[in-house]
């Protein structure tokens, strides 16, 4: 017996490091931009995948890769790849699994050759039904020739955020439908941030827009106009507000864009040194320079 215990001993040793090398040929990884997500946010994630295997990989079936030659872009091969590539979310309290929601792709079509890797930009929040505030885990997996290589797991959390102002659209063409928005604020990195949220009187939620980082000395406030524009304003120094403008119509929320506005406590002033910068008209030509 004791002849053919040592060889099986050390086929079974040597197998978790055959397990461990095939593993390691392929690596994906998730990174999240942040720890914390406003109820309604896309989570935004990035997918890094390092290949060191003998074969490429990716998905999409036929896919291109690109290359540089001097200061042109080139087609530097085309492989034919087959691979799967999803993420899995559990609610992190009692593991439940989460199904997916759509039916896109995680990610876009790609190909990493041998001793290549890639990064790539998904959005969880387009895939699963995260409006639930609580704790989730995601973690990234592709399946290359029958072996899954699993990342590892990260950790979010969906808040609701802090109220702190609210407004009511209603819809001529459509009477029957509301449209509450509600500003809402949380911690993003070193600061906090304001959100805009909007949910509409048939159940329909609209996804949470980030305006940005914001100064809690005044109450941000939001206008909703009879043309279905709506304007926030929030401050976002001691001397700057934000002015963020949407386009709301019954079956559409567009972010129309965001521009800086000077506090209305000292724009008087800055004008007076604008007007008079440089060689600029004298006080004396403008006597109504001191009432200003």
């Amino acid at each position: 017996m004791r002849k053919y215990t040592f060889p099986l001993l050390l086929a079974v040793a040597a197998l978790p490091v055959a397990l461990s090398a095939a593993i390691s040929e392929i690596t994906v990884d998730l990174r999240l931009d942040a720890s914390d997500y406003v109820s309604g946010e896309r989570v935004r994630a990035v997918v890094d995948i390092s290949n060191s295997s003998p074969s490429p990989v990716g998905i999409g079936g036929k896919v291109r890769v690109w290359g540089v030659d001097g200061t042109n872009r080139v087609v530097r091969g085309v492989y034919d790849v087959n691979d799967r590539f999803f993420i899995e979310v559990y609610r992190s309290g009692d593991m439940h699994q989460l199904q997916k929601i759509s039916k896109g792709a995680f990610i876009a079509d790609f190909a990493v050759e041998t001793g290549k890797r890639q990064k790539l930009e998904t959005f969880i929040g387009d895939h699963f039904a995260l409006g639930e505030p609580n704790r989730y885990m995601a973690k990234p997996v592709l399946v290359h020739a029958g072996v899954r290589y699993e990342g590892q797991p990260r950790v979010f959390d969906i808040v609701e955020g802090v109220r702190a102002a609210s407004a009511m659209q209603m819809f001529a063409s459509r009477k029957s439908l509301q449209r509450e928005f509600s500003l809402v604020y949380w911690s993003r990195g070193h600061s906090e941030h304001l959100f805009l949220k909007a949910r509409d009187s048939d159940g329909r939620r609209w996804r949470t827009t980030d305006l940005g980082p914001i100064l809690r000395i005044d109450r941000p406030t939001i206008s909703v106009c009879a043309d279905g524009k709506v304007f926030v304003l929030h401050r976002l120094n001691q001397d700057q507000f934000v002015r963020s403008e949407f386009w709301s119509l019954p079956d559409a929320l567009e972010f129309r864009g965001r521009s800086a506005v000077l506090d209305p406590a000292t724009a008087g002033t800055q004008s007076v040194r604008e007007l008079y910068r440089e060689g600029g008209v004298k006080p004396k030509q403008n006597p109504w320079w001191k009432f200003w």
